[in-house]
């Protein structure tokens, strides 16, 4: 068995963070090295290991929905960014799915 991750243990109160939303699928919490002025994770309850599944289609579109709510309760208006790193190659340190919603300044292309 897998040890728990980081966010699982945030998702059960074990470990402080800036919950900013939650429903029954994910919370999102502002990330403590932010890569810019708004930089909140959503994060789905169930430990989903990545993109690459396995993932429900239904969830996916949650994360997505919440996303957008976030940047909305940001005032993010002028734009925002929502990044998923899938594998290490990809930048992914955290073995639990998580998107990012970037904002609060103009974003640079390409990203990295």
């Amino acid at each position: 068995m897998a040890p728990d991750t980081l966010f699982e243990r945030i998702i059960r109160r074990e470990i402080p963070a800036d919950i900013i939303y939650e429903d029954v699928h994910c919370v999102a919490f502002r990330d403590i090295a932010p890569q810019a002025p708004t930089h909140v994770l959503v994060v789905p309850r169930e430990p989903v290991p990545g993109l690459d599944g396995p993932l429900d289609s239904a969830l996916a579109g949650h994360l997505l929905h919440v996303a957008n709510l976030v940047a909305a309760q940001e005032h993010l208006s002028a734009g925002y960014r929502v990044v998923i790193n899938c594998g290490r190659d990809g930048g992914q340190t955290v073995n639990h799915l998580h998107l990012h919603v970037l904002g609060g300044r103009a974003m640079a292309w390409p990203p990295g």
